[in-house]
């Protein structure tokens, strides 16, 4: 097509696509193409802005490597994560909610036997955790497999360490069979996402902080039920409200009770929802 202009460009990139064999792909690429050309038109977008907006992409792409994902920041930090999370998970009243992914799980996690410290020799207040997984029917779920991660006392997961080899605040831990779990770690504190590149520029440039409020993540899977993925938090942190990534939901906000001896308890039960 030629004489292409403002008023029909859309137009004619939708039927450039309008032979995609995959349905569902031809539908994201005809919204995203309309999407992205009304935002164009809203903002009244210049050359020199989306020359940015490249630049600023590429960057995005340049940082990212096995130990950073900068595009799940972006993510997250746009609240597009979080969308996603809430649009594919709505459970039955009494399910576990779940919550952002983030970009620090790592696959392949030490296994530990229940009661073992998972913290490895991480800094912070030693803690407590135990629980009950469930089904929605308060069936219990036994051997349910638990993937936990979570900083340190500096704020920092082990693989944002350089001089760390080795996983810590971390590990895989299966329900026993009455669906109980229990194991040690560290006192959850709150922490900055990475914000020394791209996505922090974003972040000061609009007046945002790049804090996330304490938290400890969950990804638990069993046979017969959906996988949730979420994270504990803390209450009484100050970001509760304003967490960067958007991901704080009120029925995940729990107690970290201080113990006489100076350490910890969380104590924290989940429901699953029934796999269709």
């Amino acid at each position: 097509m030629r004489n292409l202009n403002q008023d029909n460009i859309t137009q004619a990139v939708i039927a450039r696509f309008s032979s995609t064999p995959d349905a569902r792909l031809k539908e994201i690429m005809t919204s995203l193409v309309q999407h992205l050309h009304g935002f164009a038109r809203d903002v009244k977008l210049t050359e020199g802005e989306w020359e940015k907006g490249i630049d600023f992409l590429t960057r995005t792409g340049h940082i990212t490597n096995d130990k950073r994902q900068e595009f799940i920041l972006l993510s997250d930090t746009l609240g597009l994560s979080m969308l996603t999370v809430a649009m594919n998970n709505d459970k039955p009243a009494g399910c576990t909610e779940a919550t952002v992914f983030g970009p620090f799980h790592v696959e392949n996690a030490p296994h530990f036997e229940l009661g073992e410290d998972i913290s490895n020799g991480a800094k912070g207040a030693p803690c407590f955790v135990r629980g009950k997984v469930t089904g929605i029917g308060g069936e219990v779920v036994a051997g349910a497999t638990l993937d936990v991660w979570q900083s340190d006392d500096d704020g920092m997961y082990d693989v944002q360490h350089p001089g760390i080899d080795h996983a810590q605040n971390r590990g895989v831990l299966h329900t026993d069979a009455d669906g109980n779990f229990h194991f040690r770690s560290t006192l959850a504190v709150a922490y900055p996402i990475p914000h020394d590149g791209p996505v922090g520029q974003m972040l000061m440039a609009t007046n945002n902080h790049p804090w996330r409020p304490a938290h400890l993540h969950f990804r638990i899977q069993a046979k017969g039920y959906e996988t949730l993925v979420t994270h504990v938090f803390r209450d009484g942190d100050q970001y509760l409200d304003s967490d960067v990534v958007f991901g704080v939901r009120q029925s995940l906000v729990a107690d970290w009770v201080e113990q006489a001896d100076g350490s910890y308890l969380l104590a924290y039960d989940f429901v699953l929802n029934p796999a269709t």
